[in-house]
């Protein structure tokens, strides 16, 4: 079975740009070794959050930016700029229409699958960029007590 982990990665370079903004430290490159990928996946998550609006770029220089406040924007937001409106949780398309389960389970799935898209989407709407920021920054302090004053916005 493939999952995605590009929500993930969405919202760690979306962090990590907060935290590194009016640094030298913004080039694809450089994120993509804190996500630990490739600058290509980097740029292509990147270009989904300017075309959902979330983030914006400049030309020339690296310099990526929030387009909104982090307050403003929920995981929800980041969700459906990577996966658009595409359910979480996929049924199974294949199964034996010969069998009694393979006959129905799809559409008992379908119901049940749908019910649970809509709790985890209110979910989602209700976490914001800020309360991740926030915990990361909570977490680094108490890894790296040096680190304070960098990351005094978010605590």
């Amino acid at each position: 079975m493939k999952y995605s982990i590009q929500l993930s990665d969405a919202i760690h370079i979306m962090c990590y740009i907060v935290i590194y903004k009016d640094t030298n430290m913004l080039s694809s490159e450089m994120i993509a070794q804190s996500v630990e990928t490739n600058a290509a996946n980097v740029r292509k998550i990147m270009a989904n959050l300017k075309k959902s609006g979330l983030i914006r770029t400049t030309t020339g220089k690296p310099k990526p930016y929030l387009a909104k406040d982090p307050k403003d924007i929920s995981l929800l937001d980041i969700y459906k700029s990577i996966h658009g409106n595409t359910n979480l949780i996929q049924v199974d398309p294949k199964t034996n229409p010969d069998c009694i389960v393979g006959a129905n389970i799809q559409e008992v799935l379908d119901g049940a699958y749908n019910e649970l898209q809509v709790t985890v989407e209110e979910k989602m709407a209700k976490i914001n960029l800020f309360s991740l920021l926030t915990s990361i920054a909570s977490l680094e302090e108490s890894k790296r007590p040096e680190n304070k004053s960098f990351l005094e916005p978010f605590l």
